[in-house]
């Protein structure tokens, strides 16, 4: 055995604790070591065996004590301790690892933060106060060092959230041989001065309202976009394929009181019949008919007027020949009968058949 025989990893928490580590399964593979330690110089100083050992695989592999003085030597030896297999004296003070920063505070102004903590007793020199932070836009951390332990920076915009963090680190080589930082103290989340539970918490009420408002007028305008959609939707329905009407409505009385007897509806229902068809005759007859009452009174010559009539000179044999046509003047309350209608003609109509 002999000094740096083996590597081991040594840390003292807070010149508190000391923990001495090493590779168990790398150079005492499948058996066991036991480990002493003394503090401070001197042939009488009584070795220490450890008391708390850290295993690997239930193989020791470390030691955790109390720190008792700044000088420290390590002894690693058999399971049994008649065998020593490394040993090493080392300043405990140069491998320090400080703990978080305590009662972390910080001061708004404006755009400018200043963050500061309780300064150590002992060493404060030794440290550097480490402030990190970053809006929730940003992916990586911004960093910022000072002597310990306040550190001031600007430039925060206050619509935003940030997070922050503090840590305490060791000067290399002048306090430590090796980086030793604290860990991190608890994340903090802020905006504007305003000290908040996460960075998802800076929505303001009236964001809220906003959002809730927007939202329903996003609704709104669905609903009226979908009306004026199945409206459009009911009209082309209509005219691509138009309702049929039920006969039954318009000619109730056909099928309540003739069941159906077309002959004998049309029989008592002259009038009506007249009436409807008087009612849905087309506006260029009647305005061709206004007309020509107009060029009559206006000539005052009265044309001649003559009924038509249809005479079927052909045999019934005969289809290819075309009916002749006559007009005659109509007696005054001629009733003249065509298909089950009957009309009544004065000196004013004609009727083409």
């Amino acid at each position: 055995g002999g000094e740096d025989a083996i590597n081991t990893t040594i840390i003292n928490f807070n010149n508190e604790k000391m923990q001495i580590t090493w590779a168990t399964r790398e150079f005492f593979p499948n058996k066991n070591v036991s480990f002493f330690y003394i503090f401070g110089e001197g042939k009488k100083k009584v070795w220490k065996p450890c008391t708390t050992y850290l295993l690997d695989q239930d193989y020791n592999s470390g030691c955790l004590f109390k720190t008792e003085g700044p000088t420290l030597t390590i002894s690693i030896r058999n399971s049994n301790g008649s065998d020593e297999l490394f040993f090493k004296t080392l300043k405990a003070d140069f491998y320090i690892k400080p703990n978080p920063p305590e009662n972390v505070t910080f001061f708004w102004k404006e755009d400018t933060v200043t963050v500061s903590c309780n300064k150590p007793e002992r060493n404060a020199w030794c440290l550097r106060f480490e402030l990190q932070y970053k809006s929730k836009f940003d992916k990586e951390w911004q960093s910022r060092t000072s002597k310990c332990c306040s550190i001031g920076e600007q430039g925060f915009d206050p619509r935003k959230c940030y997070s922050f963090r503090v840590r305490l680190r060791r000067l290399v080589p002048h306090c430590n041989v090796v980086k030793y930082s604290s860990d991190w103290a608890a994340e903090t989340f802020w905006m504007n001065g305003t000290l908040l539970d996460s960075c998802d918490d800076d929505i303001t009420p009236q964001s809220k309202t906003v959002i809730i408002l927007s939202c329903s007028l996003a609704v709104l305008l669905m609903m009226f976009i979908l009306l004026i959609l199945l409206c459009k939707w009911q009209r082309v329905q209509m005219s691509v394929l138009p309702a049929i009407p039920d006969p039954k409505y318009p000619f109730a009385d056909l099928f309540n009181n003739h069941n159906g007897n077309l002959q004998e509806w049309l029989d008592k229902n002259d009038h009506v019949v007249l009436q409807t068809k008087l009612e849905y005759e087309e506006p260029e007859s009647i305005i061709e008919a206004e007309s020509q009452q107009e060029d009559g009174k206006n000539t005052g010559k009265q044309e001649p007027l003559e009924k038509i009539f249809t005479f079927s000179g052909a045999d019934e044999n005969n289809d290819g020949k075309a009916a002749e046509t006559a007009c005659l003047i109509p007696a005054p309350n001629t009733t003249t009968p065509f298909a089950g209608f009957h009309t009544i003609m004065n000196d004013d109509m004609y009727v083409m058949l």
